[in-house]
Parts: structure tokens; C-alpha cells; sequence
């Protein structure tokens, strides 16, 4: 049925209530839509991680006799694995074979990608040996399952070492393999060897995505080498590649923790020349800098275009925000901030109380951080350690 491959496809069904209100409308239609637009349904739900509804709407299937399908069966299998549910996984597996269905790639994929996550790495590599026995050749989604399974367990060494191999049976593994690899090995602190790793794609002919410069930006902005990473960023741009939001957030971040506020407003002009809106981390990361150098006339500034522009602050831009007025010595600004964002429906979390407990203690107000302190509760707030913390050491200072 055309109508339900549109729907699925055009991005409609843009929530799960919506997904579970067309699977009954799905289900009254006479004709019964055919099995691979359910299938279809199905995947439009999986991406969305909502594996429970899944495996119930499969059970209504099954009860409904739509039928079934190879490829039902392994959306079944993912979702089981997904809720650490291996049992019922090797059981929908064992469903397959009894119905005569081949396994498919993808089918096998699965298994081996939930194996890895249920860290029985032996048995995966068998059934990876075994695929070609049931007559179904692993292809570059296997291969990447088998790759990011290792990265995700924390064997960056065996990923490394698969890769190699399929580079010596002349696979094409394609740029997916080699950033996840790149990404593991920048999380694992070696950026010299993802810079390396880096320049072998280049000699090979394989183009890096916005993905494979994105990671490497990241692992060198966490080794303060920002200006590596700025020399990354513009290599990027003139190959044509545009960073996303996210690849300048960590440049605006990095920038804010070494105190270059200039360098990261500069950076944030450059990506709204691209076509990028800052979005509530940009904002937020750069009031935050702006705190930490008490230039709060630049943070209140950067907050009301925030607001201007149509996005929301969050509770930790307001925290930001109330650390700073805390450090200017400005409580009532930042008691007044505090209402503000209380009358506005934002939750003050124990951070909020935190700052502002110590906020007045240090002013000499040991009457109103109590107050503060037995506020917490109304607000469903437990105190923490770092809240004891403050109010035994301003309640030492009140009492010398």
C-alpha cells in the first residue's frame, strides 16, 4: 500500500503515539495492508528505541494473523537484545529456522551485535565464521556490527586488528568502519594514533565524513590542543565537509574552559555564516565561560538573545547564571534570577540550592540559607553531600 510506505517514509509519524495510532488504523482496513508495510511500521518504531511497543505489536500480529516474516522476526530479535533479553533473542532465531525461513545478513548481524553486548565474544566470532555455511556472505554491515561491537566493549585493539584483516581480503570497509575505530581510539586518550589512522584514509582514498572530524576535534580539544583542533575545523570547511552543530559546540566548550571567550563567540559567528542555529548547549556553554570570568553583564546579554532567538534555557543555564551573580557578590540578582525561573515552571535542582546556600552564608545571612535549605524538600530536592558540605561549614563560620 502506497498511502503506508508514504506515511512511514515522510517523517509523519513523528512520534510513537502516532506510530501506534496508524497500526490501528492499519488493522481495520479491508484489505489488510500486506506484511511488509507492518514491517515497515515496525522499523519507523524500532529507530525510535520504543522496543517494547515493538514486541507487543508483533504479539498483536501474530494474534491477528497478518502473518510473519524473516524480517519481522529479526526486528524482534533486535529488540529483545536491545532490553538485554538474549534468551527470548535465540529463541526468535530458533522461530525462524523451524519455519524454513533463510536468515538474512541482517538476521545474523543481530545475533552477533547482541552476543557482544552480552560480552560472549567467543560465540559471536563463531557465528560470524558460520555465516557462510548458512549461505549468507557477511557484507559491510556485518563487518561494521563486528567493528562497533568491539569499539562499544572497549576492545579498540581487536576492532584495529579486524579492520586489518578485512584490508588484507581487499574488503571495502568504507569511512563507517574507520570512524568508528577513530572515535574509540580518541575516547581511549591515543589521538596520535586516530591522527594516523586519519591521514591512512586520506591515502587511500576514502573521504572522511563530518563524523571522522568531528571525533578527532573532540579528542584533541580534550588534550587542550585547541588550536590543532581550529586548524582541523578549517581543513574541513575547505574540503567541502560542513561541521555540524555539534562539531562546533565542542570548539565553543573548549575555547570557554580555557578562558577565550573572544575565540568562542568567534567560532559561534562562523557557524551561524554556515547555516547553523547555536542551539540551547551553545548558549548555555558560552554564559557559562562568561560566568567563570564574572563577566555577567556578557552572560545576561548572551541570555536574553538566547531567549530572543526562540530557545529555551534550561536549568543548568539558569545554574550557570546564579554560580555567577554568586561569585560578583550579586545574591539579590541571583535570588531574583532564581524566582524568575521558578515562576516560569524551571525546576531548581540541588545544584541551585547548593550555590545559593553558600551564597548567603558567605554574605553573612546565615538565616536565609537555612531557609533555603528547608525550601529544598518543597521542591522535592534531597539534600546531598555537598549540601552538608556548605551548611557545616557556614554554620562553623557563623558560630567563630
Amino acid at each position: 500500500m502506497g498511502f503506508v510506505r508514504n506515511q512511514c517514509r515522510s517523517g509523519e509519524l513523528k512520534n510513537v503515539d502516532a506510530a501506534l495510532d496508524f497500526f490501528h488504523k492499519m488493522v481495520r482496513l479491508k484489505p489488510v495492508p500486506s506484511l511488509p508495510d507492518f514491517t515497515l511500521l515496525l522499523g519507523v518504531i524500532v529507530i525510535r528505541k520504543h522496543y517494547p511497543t515493538a514486541i507487543s505489536l508483533i504479539q498483536q500480529m501474530d494474534f491477528l494473523r497478518i502473518g510473519t516474516s524473516v524480517y519481522t522476526l529479526s526486528i524482534l530479535i533486535n529488540c529483545f537484545f536491545r532490553l538485554n533479553c538474549a534468551g527470548y533473542g535465540f529463541s526468535v532465531f530458533g522461530r525462524i529456522l523451524k519455519l524454513g525461513f533463510e536468515p538474512t545478513v541482517i538476521t545474523l548481524s543481530t545475533l552477533i551485535n547482541g552476543l557482544f553486548q552480552e560480552g560472549d565474544i567467543d560465540q559471536a566470532l563463531r557465528l560470524l565464521d558460520d555465516m557462510a555455511e548458512m549461505g549468507c556472505q557477511p557484507n559491510i554491515i556485518t563487518h561494521n556490527t563486528v567493528i562497533n561491537s568491539l569499539c562499544k566493549i572497549g576492545d579498540t585493539n581487536g576492532a584495529f586488528e579486524y579492520l586489518r584483516k578485512l584490508e588484507g581480503r581487499n574488503w571495502n570497509t568504507g569511512v563507517e568502519a574507520y570512524n568508528t575505530i577513530i572515535d574509540s581510539l580518541c575516547k581511549d586518550r591515543l589521538v596520535t594514533e586516530a591522527l594516523n589512522l586519519f591521514s591512512e584514509m586520506a591515502s587511500k582514498g576514502i573521504q572522511p565524513s563530518v563524523v571522522t572530524y568531528t571525533s578527532l576535534i573532540q579528542g584533541l580539544c580534550n588534550f587542550g590542543r585547541w588550536e590543532e583542533a581550529s586548524t582541523l575545523l578549517n581543513e574541513m570547511m575547505q574540503s567541502g565537509i560542513m561541521p555540524d552543530v555539534r562539531t562546533f559546540n565542542i570548539l565553543v566548550d573548549t575555547f570557554c574552559k580555557e578562558g577565550m571567550t573572544t575565540e568562542a563567540k568567534q567560532i559561534i559567528e562562523v557557524m551561524i555564516q554556515t547555516g547553523k542555529e547555536p542551539d540551547l548547549v551553545t548558549y548555555t556553554t558560552l554564559i557559562d565561560g562568561y560566568c567563570l570570568q564574572k563577566k555577567m553583564d556578557k552572560a545576561m546579554a548572551t541570555f536574553n538573545l538566547m531567549v530572543e532567538n526562540g530557545c529555551l534555557p534550561d536549568i543548568v543555564t539558569c545554574n550557570s547564571l546564579i554560580h555567577g551573580f554568586y561569585k560578583t557578590r550579586k545574591i539579590d540578582r541571583a535570588m531574583g534570577l532564581f524566582n524568575t525561573m521558578v515562576n516560569k515552571g524551571l525546576i531548581p535542582n540541588v545544584v541551585t540550592f547548593n550555590t545559593l546556600i553558600g551564597g548567603f552564608f558567605n554574605l553573612g545571612s546565615p538565616q536565609a540559607a537555612r531557609e533555603l535549605f528547608h525550601k529544598m524538600k518543597a521542591f522535592g530536592q534531597v539534600p546531598n553531600f555537598q549540601t552538608y558540605a556548605v551548611l557545616l561549614d557556614g554554620l562553623c563560620n557563623v558560630i567563630d
